[in-house]
């Protein structure tokens, strides 16, 4: 089977905005109200290959690259976000897999995935949290594995999970990994329970795995004893790649839905959308979806060219995202007003609703906000102190979007950076762009300025009696900095080219995702500077009239070029 773009999934798919589409707005919102499995959306997307774009063509899938992939599964997740987790939540026992799996095991593996099952991915317990050392579930010397998993994903219907069990005392090297195949588990000895319901997200299958003295054959051992977690820590980010891909999608939908009302709804003689208030605030929310966009192309483009680096740049663009998409819907439901709590009779009745439930979901489905930044605060030394020089190349393979990246290689994640972001360290290549773009230029040498001073504050915040939350603060700072470098970096590998359907070498786009991300980093609201983001709104309305996804890669959409849910 051929790769599946994003255009003929929106073919495949049909009109989101009609009512009568079963893979539509509509009958998400109906599935979301009845807390329902999306099992036809789901059956018509493996039937299309959709499930094979994670999977590597050794396996007999139709992997290519992440930034394809990225653009494939915010594509259907703005329809519904809960395809996420039916079709792609094995996606991180199929990377573990691939890192230290046998030949037999990963044959096995991509069995089940071709045919539209499940490996399911059993990490966390109830009592523990994102604290993966305390881990209590136990594989004992005699093979017997015992203990309960929590929030296990498709863990209902899998049938074959990858668990990370205690075989040790204590530190990371005390857990191991198996592979089993539930249908040789005997009767009784593994349960399975429906997880606690969530809010967002509504239907998906969570579940807790009880295993009762399983027999544990020295076959199903994954890779070596003690390696589990470190195994499990690296294929986290590639998951996290997809889990922006569904804050995309949901922040696409929400925005569409608060431009349409906006446009159409009348306040006096003029459109809601051109009173200054409500201008104001789908400008900052424009601003905040494309550089949402811009950094998640990036990383799922970097991990190609630097996966050196995931083990923040993954982490960072993660908390971005969620984050920008978390600020959008929230000047979206602004903009709708009443119309964002309605249920019925009213357009996009439910749906907005929908989508602020899903977002609070995705934005923790991986890791809590604290717990994302925390995983990457002690690595502020390396990156901001460590020494070598940024591959000219490489960075230019990263962020211009034609080029052609190399293989993807997860051997190469790493728990830790070993040297400078590569993104940063490129920065002051980049800043020379600056001169004679008027006020983006300001916001480029604030830019540049801000990232000097990450090493002074980091150094800070490890002094004795700093501020306990000073170093998690200076991480997220780091993170919109890092965003923002990104942004400009991407505009500057594209001058020649339309980006977000604006002229070539047009920096208004650029100037406005600064603004928002400078902002950001600074503590303060966006507003204050929402005059800067107004060519983010007429670059995204430009992108809507035309029917296309709201991306720097040009996707065109099903249905018409002005949908509304209704």
């Amino acid at each position: 089977m051929s790769p599946l773009t994003p255009e003929e999934l929106e073919e495949r798919l049909g009109d989101p905005a009609d009512e009568a589409n079963p893979y539509g707005f509509a009958a998400a919102v109906a599935r979301d109200e009845r807390e329902e499995f999306p099992e036809e959306l789901c059956a018509e997307l493996v039937r299309a290959g959709f499930h094979l774009n994670y999977l590597p063509a050794r396996w007999g899938g139709a992997f290519e690259s992440f930034d394809r992939s990225l653009t494939l599964v915010r594509s259907a997740a703005r329809r519904d976000v809960n395809v996420m987790p039916g079709t792609m939540f094995s996606i991180i026992a199929a990377t573990c897999l691939q890192l230290h799996g046998s030949e037999e095991q990963q044959r096995r593996a991509a069995r089940i995935l071709r045919g539209g099952g499940a490996v399911a991915f059993a990490l966390t317990e109830a009592a523990h949290g994102s604290d993966l050392l305390a881990g209590e579930v136990r594989l004992g010397p005699d093979g017997l594995l015992s203990g309960e998993k929590w929030m296990v994903g498709l863990g209902l219907r899998c049938e074959a999970v990858y668990v990370v069990a205690r075989t040790g005392e204590r530190g990371p090297a005390a857990f191991s990994a198996v592979l089993l195949e539930t249908a040789d588990v005997p009767e009784g000895r593994l349960e399975r329970v429906p997880a606690p319901r969530t809010g967002g997200m509504r239907g998906i299958d969570l579940a807790s795995l009880r295993f009762h003295d399983v027999q544990v054959p020295p076959k199903a051992l994954v890779g070596k004893e003690g390696e589990g977690l470190e195994a499990a820590v690296k294929a986290q980010q590639a998951v996290r790649l997809m889990s922006m891909a569904g804050s995309l999608g949901i922040a696409d939908t929400a925005v569409r839905l608060a431009l349409d009302f906006a446009d159409e709804r009348r306040v006096g003689r003029d459109a809601l959308a051109d009173t200054p208030y409500a201008r104001r605030e789908l400008a900052v929310a424009s601003a905040a979806l494309l550089a949402a966009d811009a950094v998640a192309l990036s990383a799922a483009r970097g991990v190609h060219v630097a996966p050196e680096a995931f083990s923040v740049w993954a982490l960072a663009a993660k908390h971005v995202v969620a984050e920008a998409a978390d600020d959008l819907i929230r000047r979206c439901g602004t903009v709708l007003a009443t119309r964002s709590v309605l249920r019925e009779r009213a357009p996009g009745a439910g749906l907005f609703q929908k989508l602020q439930r899903d977002s609070a979901v995705v934005r923790v489905i991986d890791a809590s906000t604290l717990s994302n930044l925390r995983s990457y605060a002690g690595q502020l030394p390396t990156l901001t102190e460590g020494g070598g020089r940024p591959d000219p190349a490489a960075v230019r393979t990263v962020f211009t979007l034609d080029a052609e990246l190399p293989p993807y290689d997860p051997a190469r994640l790493d728990l830790f950076a070993r040297g400078a972001d590569p993104v940063l360290a490129a920065l002051p290549e980049a800043v020379g762009v600056a001169e004679g773009l008027g006020e983006t230029g300001v916001l480029v040498r604030r830019l540049a300025d801000a990232a000097a001073g990450l090493g002074e504050l980091t150094r800070a915040a490890r002094r004795p009696g700093a501020d306990p939350n000073a170093l998690v603060d200076t991480a997220e700072r780091y993170a919109w900095l890092h965003a923002a470098a990104c942004c400009l970096h991407l505009w500057r590998a594209g001058r020649d080219r339309s980006l977000y359907g604006a002229e070539p070498g047009d920096p208004g786009w650029l100037g406005a995702v600064l603004g928002y991300l400078l902002a950001r980093a600074d503590g303060v609201d966006p507003r204050r500077h929402g005059d800067l983001m107004t060519p983010a709104l007429d670059a995204v309305r430009a992108l809507r009239d035309t029917g296309r996804l709201f991306t720097a890669r040009p996707v065109r959409l099903a249905g018409a070029p002005h949908p509304t849910a209704r």
